[in-house]
This record gives structure tokens, C-alpha cells and sequence, in this order.
């Protein structure tokens, strides 16, 4: 004889324990089931499942018995499948997409595996223009390119070695990478 879910969940709540194993045992295959379409791993999913039975039986007292107890079932399984999902899909990045940073976007700089004589004397010329460009700017702001650019300090230790405020190490890095521009279009 079948019992009526609405009758095994106000039993739960009343704590007999064979209400909980019954609704375990009735839905038990259906959500293991349901979890493994999506995760396509056994023990992945007997352990969500397991998950999915211990999240629902410890929130039983905020169900809605005006709404099916399966459906709240399955969207508590379905869930615990997002979140699984989302913990293992590895992070991946785009090559044609710039990086985001505290400074802007930056467009992907990937190494050239095939080096040439002509390719290091392009980019050698390169660092040359740049470090030109750079002694050509005045003295405060040689020094905030080449400690943030070069020696790769943040804004904070930039701020505490030249005992300026952040706001004003931001606003110079601004005008020094300005002037760069300016200065390096000249140039090319």
C-alpha cells in the first residue's frame, strides 16, 4: 500500500524514523538516477544523491506542502548537480579575448616557440624605444613606470616607498603611461 507523501512527511516531522525511510526508499532510485544523466559517474553520483536526501530531510520543516514533495526533491538534486558541475569544470581562458586587471585589459602576450635572429632583434629594438621613451619623461614619472613596470610593485608599495598617497601614485602611473604613448608614437 502506498502512503501518501504529504502523510510520511508530517510523520517525519513528528520524528518516526521509518517516514524518513520510506521516502528514502521511494525516490531513492529515481533521484540516484536523475543525478547520474548529468554527472555520469557512479560514486559522484551515490554520493549526491546521499547529499541530496540529507539537505531535503534537514529542511523538511521549510516545505510547502501545497507544492509536489518529488519536485522539491529533484530541484534540491538538481542543484547539488549545478554545484558539483561548476566545483570541478576547470577554468579556461580565451587567447582572443584581452585579461581584465586592476589596470585595464591587456591583450595575451604568448611566446613565439620558433625565436629568430630577426624576431629578437625586433623585440630588442623594442625595449630599447621603450626605455628611451621612459628617460625622456620627468623624474617622478620615470620613477612610478619603472617600479610598476619593471620592478612589478603594487600601488601600496609604490605609496609607502615614495611616501605619496595611492590616489596620487594612480594618477601618476595614469600621466606617465600618457606621455609614454605620446612619446612612443612619435617614434613609430
Amino acid at each position: 500500500m502506498k502512503i501518501d507523501d504529504s502523510i510520511l512527511i508530517s510523520q517525519a516531522l513528528k520524528g518516526e524514523q521509518t517516514a524518513y525511510g520510506q521516502l528514502l526508499k521511494k525516490y531513492q532510485g529515481a533521484i540516484f538516477s536523475f543525478i547520474y544523466k548529468i554527472i555520469q559517474e557512479k560514486n559522484d553520483a551515490e554520493d549526491l544523491a546521499q547529499e541530496t536526501f540529507i539537505k531535503a530531510f534537514s529542511s523538511l520543516p521549510l516545505f510547502n506542502n501545497e507544492f509536489a514533495f518529488s519536485t522539491w526533491l529533484f530541484k534540491i538534486a538538481s542543484n547539488n548537480c549545478i554545484d558539483y558541475l561548476r566545483k570541478k569544470r576547470l577554468k579556461t581562458y580565451s587567447i582572443d579575448k584581452p585579461i581584465e586587471s586592476k589596470d585595464g585589459t591587456v591583450p595575451h602576450d604568448l611566446p613565439d616557440p620558433f625565436i629568430n635572429p630577426e624576431t629578437e632583434y625586433i623585440e630588442s629594438e623594442r625595449r630599447s624605444q621603450i626605455d628611451r621613451a621612459i628617460a625622456r619623461l620627468p623624474k617622478k614619472y620615470q620613477v612610478i613606470i619603472v617600479m610598476r613596470h619593471k620592478e612589478e610593485k603594487s600601488y601600496e608599495e609604490i605609496s609607502e616607498a615614495l611616501h605619496i598617497p595611492i590616489g596620487t601614485v594612480k594618477a601618476r602611473i595614469f600621466r606617465a603611461r600618457e606621455k609614454l604613448k605620446k612619446l612612443l608614437k612619435e617614434h613609430l
